[in-house]
């Protein structure tokens, strides 16, 4: 058995979304906890049930999905959950669909106020040697129709707990995004609503954007990922292969921005220590740009996915022409997290009498993802294991500038970013291993094939000092990053100067 949680911790949602990590073969495996209170009487005690996060459909996410079929109000052993994308359903206790198929359960134990699951069976090894690297509560977990309103409503009780932290599943719906309309027309792919967002310069409509694309995928309202497709031709004897797709669905060579000065990397405005409000305004004006370009390029990876894929498995170096479902919902949970931290960094901005763009603002960041634009190896070992890393390193310094003078405020939503980040670099981790595994014509060592990825992609020493701890907990152990670990790629004065400030990336 696999401990999860205390039960106590679990109160904060009716639904939990939880990844674990293999400590051996560092396999992923993500699943979902359901939580079903007693009856209005009290009578027969909280319930559990845990059950595999995709729909073995086609991959589509449940965490969304809405509970249907319970006859009887005390009796939950009848209910299903109905996939968003096909209206597949699930039995909760035993993982039967009335289709035929069928989805993997694992039996649940309350101990001593401790939950436990029996974990899924690895791919190579113990089932011992699970750790779980990330819990979180579902927001609006119960999507259930009007004909379940009552059940629902018992499960949405379970939100209202003391020991909630107020920003930690916020999401960006300010009031400065409230009031802002849907595009028209509405995207009707994940590709298309990633160019959309990396189009789209003002600020709070970029955030509201990336609300609405996280909504329409998870809900299933968008089912395609979309993105194009080889178109093949003779030319001669030979087949000329091309890569086709709609105007919409074409990532932009940069994304747009709106009304920012822009300077060179090393000549923003000085940031201090924090001992002064000016001084705490820079270093929050300079994490919400980075925050900025976080959603920039979690999108941007989104966009370029499917014909790096593609082209990949074309040329005989991956082994499917296509990425998991898994593989998008993850980076739209990253892109949704950093929308979420610009919009809480924004808006403490705001409260110290400031606001995003007050300050000048590099772009440094983005030449790193220039020059990684066909590799998501590189990408990923650069951009998010790297750059993301890197910030597991520099927040705690940061946090500890706001401790010092005594910003609690500022601190809580400091915290909140640093716990979120650690999730960011594991799904790097998760999504590069993936690849490594799946290479053609045989599998790649991962912790190589990302170090080789760095001396080909980045410049100068990856600089400590390293946060450790977090490091590991994101899967990144000593030996991904040590040995002097150097890239040896020449560019420009810009992503020079990046490093030399020690910008933590997102």
């Amino acid at each position: 058995m696999l401990r999860i949680a205390e039960a106590v911790a679990l109160k904060t949602s009716a639904r939990h979304h939880f990844t674990l990590r293999h400590g051996k073969t560092a396999q992923y495996h993500s699943l979902l906890l359901f939580t079903f209170p007693s009856d209005k009487e009290g009578h027969g005690g909280t319930r559990y049930y845990c059950m595999e996060s995709t729909c073995p459909h086609l991959g589509a996410p449940l965490e969304n999905a809405s509970i249907e079929d319970v006859e009887d109000e005390g009796d939950i052993e009848d209910a299903v959950i109905v996939c968003p994308w096909h209206e597949y359903d699930f039995n909760l206790k035993t993982g039967e669909s009335s289709t035929g198929m069928s989805t993997c359960v694992y039996t649940v134990e309350e101990r001593d106020g401790e939950i436990w699951i029996d974990p899924p069976k690895p791919d190579v090894g113990s089932s011992d040697d699970w750790e779980i690297v990330e819990l979180r509560p579902v927001s609006e977990a119960f999507t259930a129709r009007e004909k379940n309103a009552e059940i629902a409503s018992k499960m949405e009780a379970l939100h209202v707990d003391d020991g909630v932290q107020p920003h930690q599943d916020a999401v960006p719906n300010s009031g400065e995004t409230a009031s802002i309309p849907p595009p028209d027309p509405l995207p009707t792919t994940v590709i298309e609503w990633a160019v959309l967002v990396l189009n789209t310069p003002e600020p709070a409509k970029k955030v509201h954007y990336t609300r609405l694309a996280v909504t329409a995928f998870r809900s299933g309202d968008v089912k395609q990922i979309g993105g194009g497709r080889w178109s093949t031709t003779k030319d001669g004897n030979d087949d000329s292969r091309t890569w086709v797709r709609k105007d919409s669905e074409i990532p932009p060579d940069m994304p747009l921005r709106q009304d920012l000065q822009v300077v060179r990397p090393g000549q923003e405005a000085k940031r201090g220590k924090g001992g002064t409000v000016a001084s705490r305004i820079a270093l929050l004006h300079s994490l919400a740009s980075i925050e900025q370009w976080a959603i920039d390029l979690a999108f941007d990876i989104i966009a370029r996915a499917p014909q790096i894929a593609a082209k990949m498995h074309a040329d005989g170096q991956l082994d499917s022409a296509k990425l998991p479902v898994s593989f998008y919902a993850d980076f739209l949970k990253v892109a949704l997290d950093e929308a979420k931290h610009f919009t809480l960094l924004s808006e403490r901005l705001q409260e110290m009498g400031s606001y995003f763009g007050a300050l000048p603002v590099h772009h440094g960041l983005w030449e790193s993802a220039e020059k990684t634009a066909d590799s998501l190896l590189a990408r990923i070992s650069v951009i998010h294991l790297v750059h993301e890393a890197r910030g597991l390193d520099a927040n705690p310094m940061t946090i500890k500038k706001f401790c010092n003078a005594k910003d609690d405020d500022s601190v809580k939503i400091l915290n909140i970013i640093h716990s979120d980040e650690c999730t960011h670099v594991g799904c790097g981790h998760r999504w590069l291993t993936w690849l490594c595994a799946h290479a053609l014509p045989e599998p790649l060592d991962p912790v190589q094939t990302f170090r080789a990825n760095v001396r080909s992609n980045f410049i100068g020493k990856v600089k400590g000092p390293f946060n450790v701890e977090d490091r590991a907990r994101a899967g990144l152990t000593r030996e991904w990053y040590d040995h002097d670990l150097k890239g040896e790629s020449k560019g420009s004065d810009q992503i020079v100067g990046v490093q030399r400030a020690e910008i933590p990336g997102g």
